[in-house]
């Protein structure tokens, strides 16, 4: 496909080890850009997931669109993965949303934060039900690895894949449970002496904080 072909909204699904997973792109300034990635949800029969995640679009993939997918793919094998953000259409979401966003992506593999403890990073330290909100519609699920966000009591929390997906991926990343279900954890990202300062950009594009 030619990027400056007119695509309104065109889907690619990829098999995984946890289940379908959808990538809806469009192009955007000329470029081939993920608006939402869709997760089928356990609660979801399977034979409704083409209907509710991809709606009218059409399936269709290019190179770029491939290689996100590749990446899912690998992340989802165990693979430890940087996703790109630039492919990501961030402008769509709001401006605290993106913010949100931004600080999960920042939180490393292995490692999980808290809702409050987001907000209180964010300067926003009564706001742990909004990032809970902003994180439970992230439009790019394992990109933005929001699975990374659990409740302060150490207890999951909500997750678009549900929770059994949500256990899997922490698991895959080397976070262990005790035999109530809560989350191992020496201490949360966001609070200890090597978690970044408030102060701290987060670069979208470059992925790092500068």
């Amino acid at each position: 496909m030619k990027k400056n072909e007119l695509l309104k909204t065109a889907h690619h699904v990829r098999q995984t080890p946890l289940g379908p997973i959808a990538i809806l792109w469009s192009i955007h300034e000329g470029q081939p850009k993920i608006f939402r990635i869709s997760l089928l949800n356990q609660k979801t029969p399977a034979n409704h997931f083409s209907h509710t995640a991809l709606g009218s679009s059409k399936a269709e993939t290019c190179p770029e669109i491939d290689k996100a997918a590749d990446l899912i793919e690998a992340f989802l094998h165990g693979e430890d993965v940087q996703f790109p953000l630039a492919i990501l259409r961030m402008d769509t979401c709001s401006d605290f949303q993106r913010r949100v966003l931004l600080a999960e992506y920042g939180i490393p593999r292995g490692q999980v934060s808290t809702y409050g403890l987001i907000a209180a990073f964010l300067s926003r330290s009564l706001a742990a039900r909004a990032v809970g909100t902003a994180l439970a519609r992230n439009p790019f699920p394992i990109f933005i690895p929001c699975h990374r966000a659990i409740r302060s009591d150490r207890t999951l929390g909500g997750y678009q894949g549900g929770r059994i997906m949500k256990r899997a991926l922490l698991e895959m990343e080397g976070i262990c449970f005790d035999n109530t279900g809560r989350v191992i954890v020496n201490d949360f990202y966001y609070r200890s002496s090597s978690s970044p300062t408030p102060d701290n950009k987060i670069h979208p594009i470059a992925n790092c904080f500068v």
